[in-house]
């Protein structure tokens, strides 16, 4: 994984796991209906992080491992999804995209959801390649929030810009559609989109921002100002209480195949 991407979200953790959004169910049937993972088939959720994506793929009956390197962040997803542990099937590994620890070939499908940007790539994809069955598959997602479209959405793009610590290089960091077709080179299958939104008071618009790898910390000089301009924002933009924190969910699919990995850089903005 790219420098410190590991240790970001340490203390971050327990914003992530009350603040951040879900990923439309529409993704695991994705998986199913179109690139034939058959029901109950064995998912490596790779960068699982709080489990957010690895409920995803449990809730529709599929055993799941969770990769992760953060000790804070996997302890987080092992109280989160403990109920699933024997039904259907739950555990989790400390290791990262580019070493995994787990067996050759030992399963049908890899995933990986918002912590794809922050692997080496071309070490990634050969250690997909390694874990995943002959036939196994690969399905990439992750929220994208947008960018314009309402007053909210292109004043918080706004706000993050003034205030925010690495905002600009973190965003470069997301792959787009050409680079994907790059990374998964003759094994690229398809690419979808699904709709995907919050609606948040401003508390929970706060612990959305406080959530993001950064965003100044209390303590810093631009947290405080930070947090008035987001007041002045969600006032004069919310409706009826909320706003509506818009995203894009985008997926890629296809086989492990070898291929060059070009940088690029997308068109929305990351959920980091």
């Amino acid at each position: 994984m790219i420098d410190d991407s590991t240790r970001r979200f340490t203390d971050r953790v327990a914003d992530y796991v009350k603040y951040r959004p879900t990923y439309p169910r529409e993704v695991a049937t994705f998986a199913h209906v179109e690139c034939g993972i058959a029901p109950g088939a064995t998912v490596a959720d790779i960068g699982a992080g709080t489990g957010i994506s690895a409920k995803l793929f449990l809730d529709a009956g599929h055993p799941v491992v969770a990769v992760e390197p953060n000790a804070a962040m996997r302890e987080a997803a092992d109280r989160y999804l403990a109920n699933y542990a024997d039904n259907p099937g739950y555990r989790s590994v400390a290791g990262t995209a580019e070493n995994t620890t787990l067996d050759t070939a030992s399963v049908d499908l890899v995933t990986a959801a918002q912590a794809f940007h922050w692997f080496e790539k071309t070490d990634a994809r050969r250690e997909f390649a390694r874990i995943l069955k002959p036939r196994g598959k690969i399905v990439l997602f992750w929220n994208s929030r947008l960018v314009k479209g309402s007053a909210f959405l292109e004043g918080y793009e706004a706000l993050l810009r003034e205030f925010s610590t690495d905002y600009a290089s973190v965003a470069e960091t997301y792959p787009d559609d050409d680079a994907m077709a790059d990374w998964f080179g003759d094994g690229f299958e398809q690419k979808t989109v699904f709709p995907n939104a919050q609606l948040l008071d401003y508390d929970g618009l706060r612990g959305r921002l406080a959530s993001s790898s950064y965003a100044p910390k209390p303590g810093d000089a631009r947290h405080e100002p930070m947090l008035a301009a987001l007041r002045t924002l969600f006032d004069a933009t919310q409706r009826d209480g909320r706003v509506n924190f818009a995203y894009e969910t985008r997926v890629y699919a296809g086989k492990p195949m070898a291929a060059p990995v070009r940088a690029s850089q997308d068109a929305q903005r990351p959920n980091s």
